[in-house]
């Protein structure tokens, strides 16, 4: 039986990147003069990914210096539309949250810039659902170390991740973890250790582990 259940955010727990897209369209024209017409689609092949990397691959023109300075606009316009209109829920994802609560401790563990799982946890008012959560913007490290990190700290010695992309998965393999692919996500992945083609699914497939 696990003890315990962390997540990925984006493409797991909610889609972010309409709106996300929409935001950094206006910061980059705001600072540059050009739009650069990013889609959601161009944000969910980015979507997991650390932030300078991310930046690199949508402004490769730029210095680092500069893709930084961009990427921090539109991460600043990004919260600020995203407090207005937050992204989508995936369906039944808060009744499953709160049968999933009942059993297990709930954590969240993303790639994200620092202050961004918790605004989707204010978005929803959510915190009560998840024991504790970290990003790649806490703590300047890589996926699969901040998830050794929720690890230690939370004494989980048979816990799961659940994410989209095969970057959940090779941080879920670095850091010895089983992982479940949430397959309505960003991306398809070969050889996860569960797969849940809806979020309920969650309940039925880590009873399996």
């Amino acid at each position: 039986m696990i003890d315990g259940i962390i997540f990925d955010l984006d493409g797991t727990l909610w889609d972010s990147t309409g709106v996300c897209a929409k935001a950094w369209n206006h910061a980059v024209e705001k600072a540059t003069g050009k739009n650069p017409g990013f889609t959601a689609a161009t944000l969910k092949a980015q979507f997991g990914k650390l932030v300078p990397v991310i930046a690199a691959n949508l402004f490769p023109e730029e210095s680092t210096k500069r893709q930084l300075e961009l990427m921090d606009l539109c991460v600043e316009e990004e919260h600020r539309q995203l407090r207005l209109t937050p992204g989508t829920l995936y369906p039944e994802l808060e009744d499953t949250l709160k049968t999933l609560q009942e059993k297990y401790p709930l954590f969240i563990v993303s790639n994200s810039q620092a202050g961004y799982i918790e605004l989707f946890l204010e978005d929803f008012d959510f915190h009560h659902y998840f024991k504790d959560h970290l990003c790649a913007g806490d703590t300047n490290l890589p996926k699969n170390e901040n998830i050794t990190i929720i690890k230690e700290k939370h004494h989980l010695e048979a816990c799961v991740y659940v994410g989209d992309t095969n970057g959940d998965h090779d941080a879920s393999l670095k850091s010895g973890t089983p992982f479940i692919h949430a397959a309505y996500g960003f991306e398809e992945v070969a050889n996860p250790d569960g797969v849940i083609k809806s979020f309920s699914d969650l309940l039925t497939v880590v009873e399996k582990f």
